[in-house]
This record gives structure tokens, sequence and C-alpha cells, in this order.
């Protein structure tokens, strides 16, 4: 499990719109030099790497769009927050970049099919190329660098298309200079080549932020550390149907826990909150919904045809009633093995009152009020032995079961 510390939202998007101001920038510079020295030095290679920065200056201003949109707070509309916005950017990003490079293949097959139209490429081409591999090269480390730190899916997509702009620039240099030395199909080839390149890291962007956008679980490593947090919590016997679903960088995670059937509810939602907030310790968690059985319901029958509380407790008071005796709780657990019914009398202080309900509990026929209730097991006991137990402490418990 990652033990690296949250990194703050606002801090993250401070990252985002700063690398990718500089991205714009120096896009802006290397495009207008790539398309204005490729026309005059008549290399076809050079203009297709210059529409692929234009490519890289559209995405800059997509990824500034995502950024500031999938920062805002949860609101009616979006639950859940806007953290998909980036992964929305994602696929827009590599829809754009198969249409560039699909483009960019078309225009370089018609150019190989008039290799005789060629004129000779001008050695500026090449200086351009070389100036265009180093600072994309560099562009690309620094937003790796920074993406990384900050943990976004959305920036380090965003670097590695800087790097296949890198490559792409050193196919270019090398066809170029292949043409300055007379194979001047060599620079209709690296267009081509760079066309293809920049169509695949489209597919790959495109293709993960789709399966993001269809609910991609995590991985199974972070599953894995999920799952881990989740038995590590006190109450908590085992974990059972853990789903996880992508959220931008995040991830949202449902699970069943397995805890002790005869707890209470109260302690029951104790167990679950305390494994909830052990999960969202894992920073690639932004939500986490638990939900508690009393066993693993993907293995046990779910109990059906059971009685219903009403019907029990309206029974039991009835059946103990006829004796003159009133129960201070019923507690049911309704498990795949069937009802358990546990009933729980006011002990008296006096040891004649207390041997006189003795005897009435005794006529009570629980055998045949099981029966009728189809229950597998009832039981009726007092709250509070008093022949055991001193006055101060009888007085407490009579008024914790009055409450």
């Amino acid at each position: 499990m990652s033990s690296s510390t949250t990194i703050h939202p606002a801090e993250k998007q401070r990252v985002a719109r700063k690398s990718t101001f500089v991205s714009i920038v120096l896009n802006t510079v290397l495009m207008t030099a790539q398309i204005a020295i490729g026309v005059f030095a008549h290399s076809q290679a050079l203009i297709a790497d210059g529409v692929h920065s234009l490519a890289d200056l559209i995405s800059d201003f997509v990824v500034l769009i995502a950024n500031r949109h999938s920062a805002a707070e949860p609101d009616a509309d979006h639950n859940y927050g806007h953290s998909r916005y980036e992964t929305v950017a994602s696929l827009f990003l590599g829809g754009l970049l198969i249409a560039v490079g699909v483009g960019m293949l078309w225009r370089a097959g018609v150019r190989l099919t008039n290799l005789q139209d060629i004129p000779p490429v001008h050695v500026s081409a090449l200086v351009v190329a070389v100036v265009v591999l180093v600072s994309k090269e560099g562009l690309f480390r620094y937003m790796l660098r920074e993406a990384q730190r900050v943990r976004s899916a959305m920036l380090i997509a965003n670097a590695w298309h800087a790097r296949s702009d890198a490559a792409s620039s050193l196919v270019v240099a090398i066809g170029i200079v292949g043409s300055l030395f007379g194979m001047r199909l060599l620079d209709p080839i690296a267009a081509a080549i760079v066309g293809f390149m920049v169509a695949r890291m489209g597919w790959s962007f495109g293709w993960d932020a789709l399966q993001d956008l269809s609910d991609r679980a995590l991985d199974e490593p972070a599953t894995a550390d999920v799952r881990a947090l989740l038995l590590s919590t006190p109450g908590v016997r085992d974990v059972h149907q853990l789903r996880t679903r992508k959220m931008g960088d995040l991830a949202l995670v449902d699970a069943h826990i397995l805890v002790d059937p005869f707890i209470s509810v109260s302690e029951g939602h104790y167990i679950a909150e305390s494994a909830r907030t052990r999960v969202l310790t894992d920073n690639r968690v932004l939500d986490a919904l638990i939900h508690v059985d009393p066993e693993n319901d993907a293995l046990a029958q779910p109990p059906v045809g059971l009685p219903s509380r009403e019907r029990v407790v309206a029974e039991v008071e009835r059946a103990f009633a006829e004796h003159g005796l009133k129960p201070v709780a019923v507690n049911l657990h309704y498990l795949s093995t069937g009802l358990d019914v546990e009933v729980t009398l006011l002990a008296t202080s006096a040891d004649e009152a207390f041997e006189d309900e003795a005897q009435r509990l005794a006529r009570i026929d629980l055998a045949d009020l099981q029966r009728r209730l189809g229950a597998r097991t009832l039981d009726a006991r007092r709250a509070i032995d008093v022949r055991a137990t001193d006055t101060a402490a009888v007085e407490d418990a009579r008024r914790e079961s009055g409450r």
C-alpha cells in the first residue's frame, strides 16, 4: 500500500495549471517553427510534427478545462464529485490523437504515391527537428516528475504524450537526414511513422479512459490492500462482495463485512464505521460504503418466510401476560438457520418475588410458543440475578432496563 501522504486537491490543481501552461507556451513556439520551416524546407515530416504539436496545444487546453471542473465539490447533480471530468478529458484526447494520426498517415500515403513531385528538403528542417526533439524530451521529464508527485493519471498521460512527441521528432530528424542524402522517400515515411505513433498513443489513452468510465475496478494489488484494511478492523470476521470502481484518479469502494450475528445494531454500525475509516486512509480511495452482514450472504441463503418483529413481540407479550409477566426486551436474530428469540425479564429484588416469578415463568409453555413462531430457539432470562448481586447493582440494572 502506498505510504505517501495524501495530496491536497488544491495542490494537484496548482501543479496541473503550472505544468500545462509551460507546455502551452513551448508547444506554441515549436508548432509555429515546425509548420513555418516545414513549408519553407519542403519537409512533410516536419509539417506533420507541427500538426502533432498543434494537437498537443489543443490537448493542453482540454487538460486545463478538465482540471478546473474536476476539482469542484460534490453537488446535487454529482453526489460523488466531478473527478470523472479528468477521465472524459483523457477520452477526448485519445479521440483527438487518433484523428490526427490517421490524417498524417493519409497525407503520407498520398505523398508516397507521388515521389517524383517531392522537392529536396532544406537543411533548416533538420535544425528545427533537433531543437524540437530536445525541447520535447525536457518537457516530458519535467511534466512526468510533477505528475507523479501529485499522482494525477491525467497529467501522467499528458507527460507521456510529450514523450511520444520527442520520439516522433527523432523519427522526423532521421527522415530529414535521409532525405538530405538523396533518399527523398524517407521524409514521407517518417511522416507516416509519426502518424502511426500518434494514432497508437491516442488509442491507448482513449481505451484506458473508456474502461474507467465503464466502472473499471482497482488493480489486484490495490484491491488486496483495501481487503487487508477491512480485515484488520477489530470485530470484522471476514470480507466478501468487495467491489471497487474508478472515479478519476481515485476509486469508490463497496464491501460487505461479516460480524458476530448476536451483537447489537449499534456495535455493528460502530464496526462498519471503523472499517470505513481505515479504508479511507488509503489515498487511492475517494469514499467507501460498508454493509454489515451477520453471516456470509454470498454463501448462505437469506432468511425468508419468518414472522415479523411485530408478530413475535405480540405473541411473546400475550403468552407472558397470561402468567402475569411482562418482558422488558425481546431480541430477534434472523439467520439463514432460522429465527432466534431472546426474551428478557426485569428481576425483582425480593427473594419471595423472585421465586414467584420463577414459578410463573416455568408454567409458560415456551416450546409451544417457539413452535407457533417458527423459531429455531426461544430463550427467556432475567435481566439480573438478585440473589448474586448487591442492591446498588440491582437498582442500576432496573434503571438501564427501563430506558
